[in-house]
């Protein structure tokens, strides 16, 4: 589902990779591509709908990958390439979305989640997005994994209502309360911590 791939196979170990970026070997790349390239896929698709799209994406992001380390060294090389790969998939969502959304899932998760956050865009309100980046997290560790695992499947690898249920072997109905639950428990965490939501 939404999940890293494990370190099952033959793949190669992730400070091996990151030793290949360093050395500047495009091994680098190829083994990246290897190792983590349907996961990339499946976080730029869920974004984008699209295959040509999402796999222009993915190469954006191995792309990203090759010009940030170094001088970064990521110690969770699959977390360092799915913010890269959401980031490319994001952009790129936003360039040919400018007049028109689509509903892709990202289009829907972020409806969602519209009754929880605001979507300000002043200079102060984008200052406290690490904040509320870091209050977010502090919700997520109250929940139980299950609820914490749907809310990151549906908010931040961006599956469908269908993908979670199918994931948890539950009805989409108690994905979707569940969902309910945590987004109405985060925005009543928020305004208790004191963001204007």
């Amino acid at each position: 589902m939404g999940l890293p791939p494990g370190e099952e196979g033959d793949f190669m170990e992730d400070s091996r990779i990151v030793e290949l970026y360093w050395q500047r070997d495009e091994a680098a790349i190829r083994e990246t591509e290897r190792k983590y390239g349907r996961y990339l896929m499946k976080i730029a698709r869920g974004i984008l709908g699209a295959e040509e799209d999402s796999q222009e994406c993915v190469s954006d992001a191995y792309l990203r990958a090759w010009n940030t380390i170094p001088p970064q060294k990521p110690e969770a090389l699959s977390a360092y390439l799915a913010k890269l790969a959401r980031r490319a998939s994001i952009d790129c969502f936003r360039r040919r979305n400018r007049e028109k959304r689509r509903a892709s899932q990202y289009a829907l998760s972020l409806s969602e989640l519209e009754e929880c956050l605001s979507g300000g865009n002043t200079t102060e309100e984008k200052a406290d997005v690490r904040l509320l980046a870091q209050a977010m997290e502090a919700y997520l560790k109250t929940l139980s994994p299950e609820a914490r695992n749907m809310f990151l499947f549906r908010y931040y690898y961006m599956d469908s209502i269908r993908e979670v249920a199918s994931f948890f072997a539950c009805s989409e109905a108690k994905v979707k309360s569940s969902l309910h639950r945590t987004r109405l428990g985060l925005k009543e965490y928020l305004e208790q911590e004191g963001f204007v939501l």
